[in-house]
């Protein structure tokens, strides 16, 4: 039946628009071909396909958080995560897979931020799915030759004396920065530091919210 309405409204009072069905890439016709196959031969099933993405979908940065806020509480936990990211994160209760962690902390006189240059590389487990930006051509060739104007770019000017370690993101190990605990928040619990603790943070381009905002 054509739909031929033009700028007319539709009977819900919406414009009505033009489909954007379009033909399958070769790409996903590849994924349906082989996802069909795998359950077909009963390597998997349909439910625990949708539960793998259902899984992924609920990973967010609220995951790094929380390990961020227990490093800042926990002194213990803090030492670990430091000597062995993987295996401190997985006593947390996260998977991150066969890969290796390595969790970067800010201090006064040394700032951390992390990139792929190759690709996305990403600790996804934790941080949920990366921001555009840290995909773009721009950010993966600019943050190793100027960090500190692709930092000041992002409103975070350090101060001159603080240096700039850039970490280059592979396929099989991945970072997390630990940004420096804000002042101010001396008694806070876990719960309500990692409510500071930001994205951009926990990548580098960033630093945690000001407890106490002007």
């Amino acid at each position: 039946m054509p739909h031929d309405h033009h700028d007319h409204l539709s009977p819900s009072g919406h414009p009505y628009r033009p489909d954007d069905d379009q033909p399958l890439t070769y790409w996903q016709q590849m994924e349906i071909a082989v996802r069909e196959l795998l359950i077909e031969k009963g390597v998997t099933t349909a439910q625990e396909i949708n539960a793998q993405i259902d899984a992924m979908d609920a990973r967010s940065p609220a995951n790094g958080a929380a390990v961020v806020a227990r490093a800042w509480t926990d002194p213990a936990f803090r030492n670990a995560l430091l000597a062995d990211a993987s295996a401190a994160t997985r006593d947390m209760g996260f998977d991150i897979g066969p890969m290796r962690l390595i969790a970067l902390e800010n201090t006064a006189d040394v700032h951390n931020v992390v990139v792929c240059t190759l690709c996305s590389c990403y600790p996804r487990n934790l941080l949920g799915l990366p921001p555009d930006w840290y995909k773009s051509r721009a950010y993966r060739s600019r943050t190793v030759k100027e960090p500190r104007k692709v930092l000041a770019e992002f409103g975070l000017d350090l101060p001159a004396a603080t240096k700039v370690r850039v970490h280059d993101s592979t396929a099989d190990m991945r970072y997390i920065v630990i940004p420096r605990r804000p002042e101010g928040t001396e008694g806070w619990d876990a719960a309500a530091l990692a409510a500071l603790v930001t994205r951009d943070s926990m990548i580098g381009t960033g630093v945690a919210k000001d407890p106490q905002p002007a």
